[in-house]
């Protein structure tokens, strides 16, 4: 009777520590395909903020590199797939960034031609002092 309480506790031991292991497995393709998202989602971003003008490079790499987590993704290499996608979403957003400081550096170089401008016309309409 002790020798199949014992087969019965070792059973139940190597199904729990099986199941833990299904559980732990099932859990890690929604991690690559939440980084492929975001991924995507700074991709759009970067898009929509004028980076293939300012930032085509950048811009590249990050698809480049979120087209590879998704083949890797595809072939259930997750460890490859999250990493390139994480890769894809800081060179995004690096594209981003790059795209908004050039865009701002022309407002601010356009705003300083609108002031000299302003102040060549204000020179010009202005009586002579006496």
């Amino acid at each position: 009777m002790r020798t199949n309480f014992s087969r019965l506790t070792k059973g139940a031991a190597a199904i729990g520590a099986t199941v833990l292991v299904l559980g732990a497995c099932a859990s890690n393709p929604p991690v690559a395909d939440e980084k492929i998202a975001v991924a995507k989602a700074s991709l759009q971003r970067a898009e929509g903020s004028g980076a293939p003008e300012f930032a085509p490079v950048q811009l590249a790499t990050a698809r480049d590199k979120l087209t590879r987590a998704e083949k890797a993704n595809a072939g259930h290499d997750l460890i490859p797939a999250t990493n390139l996608a994480e890769q894809a979403n800081v060179d995004a957003e690096l594209a981003e960034a790059t795209a908004q400081e050039h865009r701002a550096h022309k407002a601010a170089m356009e705003f300083d031609k609108g002031i000299d401008t302003l102040q060549q016309e204000s020179m010009r309409s202005s009586p002579p002092a006496q």
